[in-house]
């Protein structure tokens, strides 16, 4: 179940039967997978540009030539890889914006949140 269970017991108290919890842990795992399809869709694309904090960098927009991104639920996290020409970063977390700019956490070697755009002028 989605919801812990301090959460749970604070929706029980609130009224929810354990049906309804059930029903909502799955409607938040459902939203979880729309997004990381949504997410797949997105990068499943040759380039992307980013507002990524790069070092030794002058520019505020990074163009990606895009490899592949593979990406999983469990409940309502969206983890996985996103993989570019030369270099690959861990995903944990993610939401689109709008149609041409989503937003991914990144693991190890940036630690950031990036937004990824369609072209340079949406970022």
């Amino acid at each position: 179940m989605h919801f812990d269970p301090r959460e749970q017991a604070a929706l029980r108290e609130a009224g929810l039967t354990t049906d309804q919890l059930e029903a909502a842990s799955a409607a938040v795992a459902a939203a979880a997978e729309e997004d990381a399809a949504a997410l797949a869709d997105f990068f499943d694309r040759e380039t992307v540009y980013s507002d990524m904090d790069r070092a030794h960098s002058a520019s505020d927009i990074h163009e990606h030539a895009v490899d592949s991104v593979d990406l999983f639920t469990h409940s309502d996290a969206i983890r996985g890889y996103l993989r570019f020409d030369s270099w690959g970063v861990w995903v944990a977390g993610g939401r689109v914006l709008r149609e041409e700019v989503v937003e991914l956490s990144l693991g190890p070697t940036v630690h950031d949140r990036v937004r990824f755009a369609t072209e340079p002028g949406e970022l």
